[in-house]
């Protein structure tokens, strides 16, 4: 198996809720993991969820052990989905269903690189940038 490099979140007791929404989005295969399926506590709590989509993107999160602190927000991190102008409508389609709720930070438009890109912070707080390499 190759190396893999890929994003991992942490909610405060939302994963299930943002990972099933990623899921909406993106589409693919949702495992998800309970800290009570190990003994642990809250047991409804998401230990660990894997998002893998038929694009091969893999996501994967999980919900802030208790005692742990959460500092969500977009300071220093955005997960990043690229593609050229053949996955034009594609990535448009992620870039409108992650703004439902969330908030647009820059349109989804072309720039004076050539390429359309856009960013939104989706309605967990996650920043999302989408690139349509030009065509």
């Amino acid at each position: 198996m190759a190396s893999r490099l890929n994003p991992y979140l942490n909610f405060k007791d939302t994963t299930r809720e943002a990972m099933e929404f990623y899921q909406s989005v993106l589409g693919g295969k949702l495992d998800i993991s309970t800290f009570g399926e190990f003994g642990g506590e809250p047991a409804d709590g998401v230990m660990h969820a894997n998002l893998h989509t038929d694009d091969d993107f893999t996501l994967m999160a999980s919900d802030t052990p208790p005692g742990m602190e959460h500092t969500p927000g977009p300071a220093n991190f955005s997960v990043s989905i690229s593609g050229d102008h053949a996955d034009g409508d594609r990535l448009r389609g992620y870039f409108e269903k992650l703004s439902e709720g969330g908030e647009v930070t820059m349109p989804l438009e072309k720039q004076m690189w050539g390429d359309e890109f856009g960013m939104v912070t989706d309605r967990f707080g996650t920043p999302w940038m989408v690139n349509i390499a030009g065509g």
